[in-house]
């Protein structure tokens, strides 16, 4: 991959142009900051190293949140009643929530359009939750798999995408695209299409940092040169920390220079929502419980990044 990257995305340049960079992010009266927020994924991998399930009392569960002080949560949602179930407990704990992430399968039309309708439905039952971000990470051909989707099947998902997109816009809302590590292999073809096919105002980024750092290799070049191609894309940050490639318990210093990150987007004059998604995986430290390291996790983004708060 990274002797043909430097191609593609000198390339990539080329074809987006200054001029298309510069027509996206959010619009100066969108530019208050959000509450730093939270993603319900970190949590759950917490509570499954201590032999508990997030769902089986999602009040409980949200009660644990909220005791750490963090005001804003993203939750995954599926359906139109995972809305309903959500709502109330969210006043409940006085939880705001200006994001959230939504699954989608958008390579296959039939099943593109079905998906479409799932999330506009879901977008619709979040009227009164002032939600102005919907994430979204188009499903693979199959989770843990190394089948590639074809030409055909990336065309169909950047035209479902930009879609998606332009219809939550009529709903006030802003659709950010967001990957894992599956879309920057062969090349990174299935991330780049999916931003320099797609119409910039109708399709945003969530920059998940380490799943890009973690899919192009461990590499800082690779995430540097992608937040200089599509920097005024970024609308959200999901934010996640490593040492030596190990995801930690808490957020702060490591292998991702996030200093530097805050420097680029304050160059290009962005405010991106905030959002903690510090997960934990097999050989993560063993040492805090999930209230104890999101309490540190929220005092160190607070921290870091108070110029772009």
């Amino acid at each position: 991959m990274k002797p043909n990257r430097r191609q593609f995305i000198n390339s990539a340049l080329m074809i987006a142009g200054s001029s298309l960079l510069s027509e996206v992010g959010f619009s100066k009266e969108n530019t208050r900051s959000f509450p730093i927020s939270c993603n319900q994924y970190d949590w759950i991998t917490f509570y499954q190293r201590e032999g508990k399930d997030w769902f089986s009392d999602l009040d409980a569960s949200l009660a644990d949140f909220a005791s750490t002080g963090l005001k804003a949560y993203e939750p995954g949602l599926n359906t139109v009643e995972d809305v309903k179930k959500l709502l109330p407990l969210l006043q409940k704990h006085k939880l705001l929530m200006p994001s959230v992430y939504v699954n989608s399968s958008l390579h296959e039309h039939d099943e593109g359009q079905k998906s479409i309708q799932t999330v506009l439905s879901i977008a619709d039952a979040l009227k009164t939750a002032d939600t102005k971000i919907v994430v979204t990470n188009p499903s693979p051909i199959q989770w843990g798999g190394q089948q590639n989707k074809s030409d055909a099947q990336l065309t169909e998902q950047a035209k479902n995408l930009d879609l998606l997109g332009e219809e939550l816009k009529k709903r006030a809302m802003t659709l950010a695209y967001h990957t894992h590590d599956i879309e920057l292999r062969a090349a990174g073809r299935e991330f780049h299409h999916m931003l320099l096919a797609t119409n910039p105002q109708n399709v945003s980024l969530c920059l998940d940092v380490h799943w890009v750092y973690r899919g192009s290799g461990d590499s800082q070049i690779a995430l540097f040169d992608i937040v200089k191609l599509y920097g005024k894309r970024i609308v959200e940050l999901h934010l996640r920390q490593s040492k030596g490639g190990i995801w930690q318990e808490t957020f702060g210093e490591g292998d991702i220079d996030y200093k530097l990150l805050i420097s680029r987007l304050k160059e290009m004059n962005l405010k991106p929502h905030l959002v903690i998604e510090q997960c934990l995986e097999k050989t993560s430290p063993k040492i805090m419980t999930a209230g104890e390291a999101h309490k540190v996790d929220l005092k160190k983004v607070s921290e870091m990044f108070a110029s772009l708060l």
